[in-house]
């Protein structure tokens, strides 16, 4: 039994209140790749510019650089429940409201960048909580492989959310994706009606000013050697690892010739390899987050970005998106499980937020710096340009590593 226990990478779903949870996402995160299929294309479309498309990416993730250390503080104030119930209604209707701009043929560009502006700041807030809340319905013992069944859910809708987005703007039009997002997020709302979390293990404390408790969650990642080299990493591949949303559908339209069911089945492929990487880490959860995954799966995310950049055929181009995805989630599944395992309860709303600005708040540069170089050099110098920028500086850190390591060994 013990050993069954041990191979099992679905333990996590003997908690009632994480296979409610779980299956609430399943049905959001299906709407919310199909919105993030259509926003880049409709955005794209109408403007025909890298860089105003970038600059959509780049607003909706400004407000997780601007303030997602004040909500690591919320949340571990107030109970994360509450604060999911918030969010989640907010993003309903901030997508509700898309979808109608789109039906009735009034969306500009300008619309898109106000509203993702706006869905940047609920999900600031959004992202932590939803870290920090699955403890509350695994407990500690299961965290680790719940993490990655997180990852499981989120890569899998990856793929069915893509082709179907696909699908639906070349029948239907592009407003039936912004719709089906909107209402994807009520199964998650109707989900947390029926969640009844674990006694939250949330520290009670005096509370200090917002100022002094961001500080303090600061100072014990810095004191922490492992959560300030895992954040460090996670920023380097934050900017210059996901830059899909940009580079993708440019490459699509403009390298390989292909429509609105090219790009979103080229995501799908994303979605295969990165589903297969959260299978992966799942697997292995039990023994604990391996090293090796936050030092060499980066190289190998980078090398795939510039092979990407240098194919010319579709199925080429999927299949080195789908190997792609599979290190990029084999490196972020570790770093989210490898920052929980060594964090505090007392901490943890706050490192998670730091989670959430390296992991979203990174993007707007990441966005503007493959924009640029994609509006002025092509999309096949964006990927490659992305992909060198990852390499050199891992081949440095670990050849920094390497030379301090062989210096005091011969001491």
């Amino acid at each position: 039994m013990n050993r069954e226990k041990l191979n099992n990478p679905f333990i996590a779903l003997k908690h009632r209140n994480f296979r409610l949870y779980w299956l609430g996402m399943w049905v959001s995160l299906i709407g919310t790749w199909m919105q993030n299929i259509a926003q880049p294309w409709l955005a794209y479309s109408l403007t025909r510019s890298p860089l105003l498309l970038s600059l959509v990416g780049a607003l909706q993730f400004t407000p997780v650089l601007l303030f997602s250390l004040f909500a690591g503080v919320v949340v571990d104030r107030f109970q994360r429940k509450k604060i999911l119930f918030f969010t989640q209604t907010s993003f309903l209707l901030i997508t509700l409201t898309l979808a109608v701009l789109v039906f009735t043929g009034r969306v500009r560009y300008g619309h898109i960048l106000i509203l993702a502006s706006i869905m940047g700041v609920v999900n600031t807030l959004d992202m932590p909580t939803r870290q920090a809340f699955v403890v509350e319905l695994v407990g500690q013992s299961d965290l680790m492989n719940a993490i990655a069944l997180n990852s499981t859910v989120f890569n899998a809708a990856r793929i069915a959310g893509p082709a179907l987005a696909g699908i639906v703007m070349a029948s239907l039009g592009m407003g039936f994706c912004f719709l089906a997002n909107s209402l994807s997020f009520a199964a998650v709302i109707f989900s947390l009606f029926f969640i009844h979390p674990y006694t939250s293990p949330q520290v009670e404390r005096p509370r200090s000013p917002v100022w002094k408790e961001i500080k303090d969650g600061l100072l014990f990642i810095r004191h922490t050697p492992i959560l300030l080299s895992t954040v460090a990493a996670m920023t380097v591949v934050g900017i210059f690892g996901a830059n899909y949303s940009v580079l993708v559908p440019v490459f699509t339209k403009q390298i390989l010739q292909r429509g609105e069911a090219g790009f979103g089945f080229l995501l799908s492929f994303l979605g295969i390899g990165s589903l297969v990487g959260a299978l992966a880490v799942a697997a292995q959860s039990r023994s604990g987050p391996k090293r090796s995954n936050l030092e060499y799966a980066p190289l190998c995310l980078a090398l795939l970005l510039i092979i990407t950049g240098i194919t010319t055929r579709y199925l080429t181009t999927g299949l080195a998106l789908a190997l792609t995805g599979f290190f990029f989630v084999t490196f972020t599944s570790t770093v989210n499980t490898t920052l929980q395992v060594n964090t505090s309860e007392e901490y943890r709303g706050r490192v998670m937020s730091v989670y959430s600005l390296v992991f979203g708040g990174s993007a707007p540069l990441g966005n503007l710096f493959s924009g640029a170089v994609t509006e002025n050099l092509g999309p096949r110098i964006g990927f490659i340009a992305c992909g060198v920028m990852i390499f050199l500086i891992f081949a440095s850190a670990l050849l920094l590593r390497s030379s301090e390591t062989g210096c005091s060994g011969g001491r």
